[in-house]
């Protein structure tokens, strides 16, 4: 592998930026390599197979217009931030972490923020804005909003729709996300950065106790995942 390209390709993993290894296995140019990053712009077939790849994070080899390719791809690991030490995220983070998402809860309360109620979890007991200093979000990473106080809640929710997480889900009644939307609108998101809340959180599936509003919020993530819009790989000329 060219040094340049493995440099290239260390620099987005580091960053926790997604990239694909393209190389030419079967034509004049077998063996040639280029690095596609999420933020380039395919068109076509070959823009399409890079999507799949993107969506699934499965390598692969892949026939595009005769051309055969194999697609190394360098997706980071999914993360989920919880915030707010509550019922559902007890039921919530050892699903998620048996689903692939690294996890991690935020909550300031520190009577509800005890390794006691969440062992084996990566647990902070900290206002999210120190937290978020420190490791701050990334569009791999899903946010899941569930104290009910927007004291703890605001904040990371504006950083989250600010930097694009796959993810973003607030608990709620209509009325009280009504107010939420207000208070995010006043801090200067657009229309359209705060109607990407799903809130209420999770799909409808009725559920009812904290372990099924868990496993609505955990669904209503994957799906955000693996359905999410990229964007930039598309066909244009059938656009």
């Amino acid at each position: 592998m060219d040094p340049k390209l493995l440099r290239a390709l260390n620099a987005e993993r580091a960053a926790r930026r997604a990239a694909i290894l393209v190389t030419d296995i079967a034509t004049e140019g077998a063996g040639r390599e280029r690095l596609v990053r999420e933020s380039d712009e395919i068109a076509g077939p070959l823009g399409e197979a890079l999507s799949a790849a993107f969506r699934s994070g499965k390598s692969g080899a892949v026939e595009v217009d005769g051309q055969n390719f194999f697609l190394n791809v360098h997706v980071p690991a999914p993360r989920l931030v919880v915030i707010g030490a509550v019922h559902i995220s007890q039921a919530l983070a050892p699903m998620a972490k048996i689903a692939g998402f690294d996890v991690e809860i935020i909550d300031p309360r520190t009577a509800f923020a005890t390794p006691e109620r969440f062992a084996g979890v990566d647990l902070k007991a900290e206002w999210p804005q120190e937290v978020l200093a420190r490791r701050p979000l990334d569009a791999y990473t899903g946010l899941a909003a569930v104290t009910h106080d927007p004291k703890i809640d605001d904040y990371p929710l504006e950083q989250a729709l600010r930097t694009g997480c796959f993810y973003v889900g607030a608990l709620g009644s209509r009325k009280t996300h009504a107010k939420r939307v207000e208070r995010l609108k006043a801090a200067g998101l657009t229309d359209e950065q705060v109607a990407a809340i799903r809130a209420p959180i999770g799909l409808d599936i009725g559920a009812a106790s904290p372990a099924e509003i868990a496993v609505a919020v955990l669904a209503e993530a994957i799906a955000a995942l693996r359905r999410r819009n990229l964007g930039r790989f598309r066909d244009k000329a059938a656009a």
